[in-house]
Parts: C-alpha cells; sequence; structure tokens
C-alpha cells in the first residue's frame, strides 16, 4: 500500500452522479497542471508563433486523404462527415459576431454555465483564462473574448474499444458533430445572460485545446500526447467557447499523470509506428512526451485513423479513479500486461497482443511533409535532376505542370483549409 499524498474530488461523469474522489500517491505527485518553463512559454510565440498541422503539413494531410479514401468506407465516412460538418464550422464561425439577446445582471454566472453545459451532454467542464500564446498565426483575427469556457464530450465506450475499425472512426467523427450542436445551443444561453460568445470549432483549430484544458483542472498531458481527463481519460472530445461573460476561473490539478504515464508506458509500447518518445523532453517551454509525426500518419491514414494510443491508455477503458486506486493498494498500472487492455488488430497484419508489435518496412513511413508548396517544389526539384534538356517537350512540360500547382498551392487561405475536417 502507497502512501497517498492528496485526493482530488471531481464531480460525476453526469449530472445526476456522485462525485469521484481520486487518490494520488505521493511518489506520482509532481506539479499542478504540467511543467512549464514560463521564460520559454513567452518567447517562442513571439519568435516562432504556433500555426496549424493542417497548413504546416497539409502535403502530409492530402497524402493521407487519398490513401484513406482508396478504402470505400472509409471514403463514405469522410464524405459524409465533411457534408455534416461544413455548416456547423461556419456556424462556430459566425457565434462571435451574434449579439446578446438578454440583459446581463452583474452576478458571475459561472454556475450557470457549468449547469447548463451538464445537461447539454458535457462530461467535463472548466474555465480558464484565453491564453494569446497558443494562438495559430493565421488564426489570429478569431480571438475575440478573453475567457474560455472548456468542454470536454464523451465519445462512446463500446465502439472506441474496437480501435482501429471503420465503427470507432464513425463516432469519432459523429462526436465531434454532437459535441458541436451541443456547444452552439450553450452559446446560445449565454447569450440570454447578456454577453456574448464564440464557439471554436474542434476541426476548424483556432488553438490547440489541451493547455487550457489542463489549466482549468480538468485533466493532465498524457505520454500519447492527449488530454487524460478524469472520467474517460483520452475518449475526452474538446472544445471550447471563449466570451465575455462575467464567470471565474478553475485551477489546475496535480492528478499524478506526469510520473504516473512514466511508470504506465503501454501506449508508447503499444504504438504500431513506434511513434511516441519514451523520455519526456522539454517543448516550446513545456515538458512532454512528444510524438514523432512521420512515424505516426502514415499508420492512421492506412489503418482507420489508428488510435491505438487511445485505445490501450488504462484511464480510457478504466477510468482515473480505479485506476489511482489500484496504483495505490498495489503500485502497478490496471491492466497493464493483459490483453483486455494491449490487445489490437491491424487488417493485414493480424492481432498483437501484450508485447507484439506489426511490422513495416521503410518505404511505408514514406510521405509527403511540409506545407503545399513545399511539397510542390520538392516534387520539382526531384524530377528536374531527371531532365537532361529543359528545353526539350519533356522540360518544358515538367515547367508547366509545375507552374500549375505551385500556383494551385498558393492560392490556398489559411481559412479556407480547415473547411473541411481533419479529423485523422
Amino acid at each position: 500500500m502507497l502512501k497517498v499524498g492528496h485526493y482530488v474530488k471531481r464531480p460525476g461523469r453526469k449530472s445526476a452522479d456522485p462525485p469521484i474522489t481520486i487518490p494520488v500517491a505521493e511518489e506520482l505527485e509532481t506539479v499542478p497542471g504540467i511543467p512549464t518553463n514560463q521564460q520559454d512559454v513567452e518567447w517562442y510565440p513571439r519568435e516562432y508563433p504556433l500555426e496549424t498541422i493542417n497548413i504546416t503539413e497539409r502535403a502530409g494531410r492530402d497524402w493521407s486523404n487519398r490513401i484513406r479514401d482508396l478504402d470505400p468506407e472509409m471514403l463514405e465516412i469522410r464524405t459524409e462527415h465533411e457534408h455534416l460538418n461544413k455548416k456547423l464550422v461556419q456556424a462556430a464561425r459566425e457565434s462571435g459576431d451574434i449579439p446578446p439577446n438578454g440583459e446581463p445582471t452583474g452576478e458571475d454566472v459561472t454556475d450557470k454555465i457549468k449547469a447548463q453545459a451538464r445537461k447539454l451532454g458535457f462530461g467535463e467542464v472548466g474555465i480558464t483564462k484565453y491564453d494569446p500564446h497558443y494562438t495559430y498565426q493565421s488564426k489570429k483575427r478569431w480571438v475575440k473574448y478573453p475567457n474560455a469556457i472548456c468542454l470536454a464530450y464523451e465519445q462512446a465506450y463500446e465502439p472506441t474499444q474496437t480501435i482501429p475499425s471503420v465503427r470507432a472512426e464513425i463516432v469519432h467523427s459523429s462526436t465531434y458533430r454532437i459535441e458541436t450542436d451541443a456547444s452552439l445551443f450553450l452559446a446560445d444561453y449565454i447569450r440570454s445572460l447578456g454577453y456574448r460568445a464564440l464557439v471554436y470549432h474542434p476541426t476548424d483549430p483556432v488553438v490547440p485545446f489541451i493547455p487550457m484544458f489542463v489549466q482549468a483542472g480538468l485533466g493532465q498531458l498524457g505520454a500519447n500526447g492527449q488530454l487524460l481527463s478524469p472520467h474517460f481519460g483520452s475518449r475526452a472530445r474538446l472544445m471550447i467557447i471563449t466570451t465575455d461573460a462575467r464567470v471565474s476561473y478553475d485551477q489546475p490539478i496535480d492528478y499524478g499523470i506526469h510520473r504516473f504515464c512514466q511508470v504506465c508506458q503501454v501506449c508508447v509500447n503499444r504504438c504500431p509506428g513506434r511513434a511516441l518518445m519514451r523520455e519526456k523532453v522539454w517543448w516550446r517551454g513545456v515538458e512532454k512526451n512528444k510524438l514523432v509525426y512521420k512515424r505516426c500518419r502514415p499508420v492512421m491514414a492506412r489503418y482507420q485513423g489508428c488510435g491505438v494510443c487511445m485505445k490501450v491508455c488504462p484511464i480510457q477503458k478504466y477510468g482515473m479513479e480505479p485506476v489511482m486506486q489500484h496504483y495505490v493498494a498495489t503500485g502497478q498500472v490496471l491492466g497493464k500486461g493483459t490483453h483486455d487492455l494491449e490487445g489490437y488488430e491491424l487488417e493485414d497484419k493480424g492481432y498483437s497482443g501484450p508485447g507484439e508489435l506489426p511490422t513495416f518496412d521503410s518505404e511505408f513511413f514514406h510521405m509527403p511533409m511540409g506545407t503545399a508548396d513545399e511539397h510542390v517544389l520538392a516534387e520539382f526539384k526531384n524530377k528536374f535532376n531527371q531532365v537532361d534538356d529543359t528545353n526539350s517537350p519533356e522540360g518544358k512540360a515538367l515547367l508547366e505542370e509545375f507552374n500549375t500547382k505551385l500556383k494551385t498551392a498558393l492560392a490556398l487561405k489559411p481559412d479556407e483549409e480547415d473547411d473541411n475536417a481533419d479529423y485523422i
């Protein structure tokens, strides 16, 4: 039996459920929220502003969509989702300009907003100051209001446990749509209280959500790069509403996740693409386990969005309270080393249980990198080196092709790049 350093009490999974109490072993205690170097957190946005991966790795995004669309079922899912999602993206973008239809009383409306969010189905709700350090360079004009309402919606348990699968991808994309609908209703409610509200759609990113969720006390960053929330771990689908409403801020919490993940390591060990780093690094002023993008995306593109790192997380499967209770009682990670937690199957690779991983040849991980125009230029250089005479018909055709592709790539406007969901 390990010594408990502190307990964390959180509201129940649903509004009618009793609260839960999470024991945090003394040996897992670090700091509330996430370890940061504030000087670096402030320096990087000035010198190297963040940009959405939908722009910085557009070539890989387009490549993965082409690969995924070779599967008729995945093409159908993506086509339907983009059709249904587009109007939600537009509604979210326009939400910040809708005027309030009520009069503010001057009272703090934190409890009212949280209660309404829970009625709408959100399992975790927290409020913090909007952090401009993380705003994407191309999206700065979308930042309007100072307070961030952080909302986590639970992705259904059963289909998530079939990851990677078409069934899991269907629930993945549908959960985004469900929570967006709920957020638009919540924004309407905030306006009825006399305040403005802007919905940040999860597939039309303005900012990485996780830092503010951590600041609002709704979990901590896991080794899989995802928010580990108290009730459903990495099955939390995240949204933010910014508002000018009078609210009180929540505080970050030490759930013991930083050291727990270093003990657990299940997601690191089970990643098919070996894309997760075992040791933490400092990245833009934050200590974290870094994801290796070029080893992750090829697997996601070919295997129904993958998501193994989500599936094998014990907090996702069992919840934070039982996982931490088990750790305090035994010093062990609940489910680690079992087929129940760690097993998964990849189409054409078969089943992999604890200690087993699928293998891929080096060609599997070759993919376009960088922005759309960077990829066009790199492709042209490779072809150009194989042409003996640029004045030949072959050389002229190559230059014409390059000119057309580059114009197309440069014509992409940042706000247009995210019209369709990039949910893989």
